[in-house]
């Protein structure tokens, strides 16, 4: 049987595959996706920055999520013992918007992959890549769906939106170390019940063990009364908790007062998640046919909720090239995708790297100097303005945050 010819196949139709097939169709490209799994379904990294929605705009979608009654977000908390600070997206200092949403992923990412569809992406659910042989003048994917069927497929180019998935990476022998420890995470959904005035709905609290200053916790409100909760640290450590995930959880939060307090009554009715060893690089991003788009290239870690723009990024970027190269253009991935990506990666990483060496912490839980610039521009950042090369604090991101933690300390 002849493979069906496809001009672009996009692998995963999460958020960056979502925004790529849009973002392909409103140039007139045909565009195949293709999804391993059945939506909804569950998917962590529910906090989205700021950055994310000049993507989902450029995509056609921001009226859909504008509509979907999303907890607003317009910053981030962060609180260790009786210290607590917050930044407000609205005192940034790169030009933008000033909020956001915070999203239960199941139903954010199938109302992207919707809006996808309603432009003409052509998506297929519980289709999964299992060999692919990459070339100049087009790739062959071999396709298995849910029945165990295979066929093949010709396409011009692949872009892989896999995420964790890392489907191009495992196949193609791309994944290298990230070089960051490994860590765990243990998360899930509650019926919060805190009682108005005693959380700021409106921002991502992160918590600061009272002990382990490396390990913490995230609670991202959503509307009507949930909240996700969850809590990352050495894998080791948070392994060594006995009992089951929920106990582990349950046992964690009981050791920091102020989420003991904010959680009193909360009802525990969902099942506990663990994932670990999330960290993720590539040796490269792209090769002849394809390109990678945000987790299936590259993950960091879940601490500024980075994840999803870097994904929409990626796509945004990638897209731009590949639509060139279609168009009969040069196109030099290594110069007009991955290192202007990297930058904004490598930014988020520094950022990261001054989280667990307690840099970052030092900065934030210093006392607030009234109108800092600085602070400003560290605010940029959380709202996902990681690309900003007038911002110091991205331009040269480990001078900037030693010199701070130095002041500050």
């Amino acid at each position: 049987m002849a493979a069906e010819r496809r001009q672009v196949v996009v692998v995963g139709a999460g958020p960056s595959g979502a925004i790529a097939a849009a973002l392909l169709k409103r140039r007139g490209r045909d565009v195949l996706v293709l999804e391993r799994q059945r939506f909804p379904r569950f998917s962590i990294g529910e906090s989205l920055l700021v950055h994310c929605l000049d993507f989902v705009e450029e995509a056609g979608m921001l009226e859909a999520v504008d509509a979907a009654g999303f907890q607003y977000k317009n910053g981030a908390a962060f609180a260790h013992g009786e210290r607590y600070t917050d930044f407000d997206f609205s005192e940034r200092y790169t030009a933008g918007r000033a909020s956001t949403f915070q999203v239960p992923r199941a139903r954010f990412d199938q109302l992207l992959a919707q809006e996808a569809e309603r432009q003409g992406a052509e998506i297929r659910y519980e289709v999964e890549i299992i060999a692919m042989q990459p070339g100049g003048r087009g790739s062959r994917l071999t396709a298995r769906d849910r029945d165990g069927a295979t066929h093949e497929i010709q396409a011009d180019f692949v872009l892989d939106a896999s995420g964790f998935g890392r489907t191009l990476p495992r196949l193609l022998d791309l994944e290298r170390p990230s070089g960051f420890p490994i860590r765990h995470s243990v998360f899930t959904h509650v019926a919060d019940h805190i009682p108005d005035g005693r959380f700021d709905r409106h921002k991502i609290r992160v918590t600061v063990h009272p002990v382990h200053a490396d390990v913490w916790f995230w609670l991202i409100p959503f509307a009507g009364g949930r909240s996700s909760i969850g809590v990352v640290g050495r894998q080791e450590l948070l392994q060594s908790y006995p009992g089951t995930p929920q106990e582990r959880l349950r046992t964690l939060v009981a050791e920091d007062p102020g989420l003991t307090g904010l959680l009193a009554a909360a009802e525990w009715d969902t099942p506990v998640r663990e994932i670990g060893g999330y960290a993720a690089n590539v040796s490269r991003m792209h090769g002849p046919g394809f390109a990678l788009l945000g987790n299936a290239a590259e993950f960091l870690d879940p601490v500024f909720s980075s994840g999803v723009t870097i994904a929409m990024r990626s796509a945004s970027m990638a897209v731009a090239a590949l639509d060139r190269e279609l168009g009969g253009e040069s196109v030099d991935w290594q110069r007009d995708y991955e290192q202007p990506l990297r930058q904004g990666v490598d930014c988020f990483r520094a950022y990261v790297d001054a989280w667990y060496d307690g840099r970052f912490q030092k900065i934030i839980f210093f006392p607030r100097q009234p109108n800092d610039p600085r602070r400003r521009m560290i605010c940029s950042i959380l709202a996902g303005y990681a690309w900003d090369p007038d911002n110091p604090f991205v331009a040269q991101p480990v001078r900037a945050l030693d010199v701070l933690a130095k002041i500050c300390s």
